[in-house]
């Protein structure tokens, strides 16, 4: 069934909005939906600019709480079966798909507008056009993106072989890898990267983090991720686009990502706050980067939380550069476990009730065990004086 507009009240009109049918919101529009995320507001109308629209993105969006999601792009080019526009589907946001680049010229920012069925109007002008994804849509795209996933897993061969011929001495010997301050030899090492269900991973994480005391490397916004649970990094990895000041300004060790000539765009900013950071000039991506700086230092364990573990999940990032994720993986080998499987395993085999139960049952034992013995009953009779005098004690404060 196609999704009715006008049968949706997902925003509240405000008294100078006409009476008129549609979704009205302020809209926030930015051609990176990373960037984009930052600033979006429960009602507003995201704008956005993003060819295949992934999960990660997706799931941030719905974090905001959009009324609807206007894609300038193809939210499914039919390259491969992204995930993105189903999710927004589930969760009853409306996605108004491939409008065209021209609409990111004739919106601004901040402007009022209002979607009514496949038209994004502002005013009584109609500024978009598109096509309003439902079900059917979507399934039948996915089904034509199915039927090209071949053509993509051989691409995807292809950026992994290229990867390994240019960055052979980095995955095999650890040639070009930085010196650090933190230590990490022997110990287990966590990397979050803000991904597939981070918030999930990190929150059955807690009680493996507070044993085992974890190294914590933050990937770009992994770190505001472990800041936000109450967990200080100690090393923060990425090109710092997307990690904020405070995170930086937390204390950890920082590793700008540079690419293989040296540049290095997020090493300006962290010099900006006073920091002097490590460079690690590397092909790949940021999550790659702390991986392998983890294993070249000696880390007895990696757990990785939000990274890429599937070959959908490789796929639905959308860019070459994840056959580098691959091969640093391959690289690892048995060193790197998954979040969600460390959390399976790891799990507090005795529930609180079952301790209370156990508390209690030794406690009678132990009643029971004293109350036999002429020792015991003398200790009791004691005890029991004892708290009579202090029952009293407490009785005559408030008499």
């Amino acid at each position: 069934m196609s999704l009715s507009l006008r049968s949706l009240r997902l925003h509240q009109r405000t008294p100078h909005e006409p009476d008129l049918p549609g979704i009205w919101g302020t809209v926030r529009m930015d051609a990176r939906t990373k960037d984009l995320t930052k600033r979006l507001k429960p009602g507003d109308i995201a704008v956005i600019d993003h060819q295949d629209l992934d999960k990660v993105s997706a799931e941030a969006l719905l974090v905001c709480k959009p009324v609807a999601v206007i894609n300038a792009a193809q939210s499914i080019s039919g390259r491969y079966p992204n995930m993105g526009p189903e999710i927004l589907l589930d969760a009853r946001i409306p996605l108004l798909d491939n409008v065209g680049n021209d609409v990111m010229i004739a919106l601004q920012d901040g402007q009022h507008a209002r979607l009514d069925d496949e038209t994004l109007y502002v005013g009584d002008a109609v500024v978009a056009k598109g096509i309003l994804f439902d079900r059917e849509i979507v399934a039948a795209a996915m089904i034509e993106a199915r039927a090209g996933l071949a053509v993509q897993l051989e691409a995807f061969a292809a950026n992994t072989m290229e990867y390994l011929r240019r960055e052979r001495a980095l995955l095999l010997d650890g040639v070009g890898v930085p010196d650090i301050t933190t230590v990490l030899d022997g110990r287990h090492v966590l990397v979050v990267v803000r991904g597939y269900h981070y918030k999930d991973d990190l929150q059955t994480l807690r009680h493996y983090i507070r044993e085992f005391r974890p190294i914590l490397i933050g990937v770009d916004g992994g770190a505001d991720a472990l800041l936000e649970e109450g967990h200080r990094p100690h090393l923060i990895v990425g090109d710092m686009d997307s990690v904020s000041d405070a995170a930086l300004n937390c204390g950890a060790e920082i590793v700008v990502h540079a690419y293989r000539d040296g540049r290095a765009p997020g090493l300006e900013r962290v010099r900006r706050l006073g920091l002097n950071p490590v460079v690690f000039p590397a092909t790949g991506t940021s999550e790659d980067v702390a991986m392998l700086l983890a294993d070249d230092k000696g880390a007895s364990l990696i757990v990785a939380v939000g990274t890429h573990a599937t070959l959908v999940e490789f796929l639905d990032k959308g860019r070459a550069g994840m056959a580098s994720t691959f091969l640093t993986r391959l690289r690892l080998g048995g060193k790197l476990v998954d979040a969600k499987g460390v959390s399976r395993l790891y799990r507090s085999r005795i529930s609180n009730l079952s301790l209370f139960v156990m508390l209690s049952v030794g406690l009678l034992a132990l009643f029971v065990a004293m109350a036999s013995t002429p020792a015991g009953n003398a200790i009791l009779q004691l005890v029991a004086a004892r708290w009579d005098d202090l029952w009293s004690a407490i009785v005559g404060l408030f008499s």
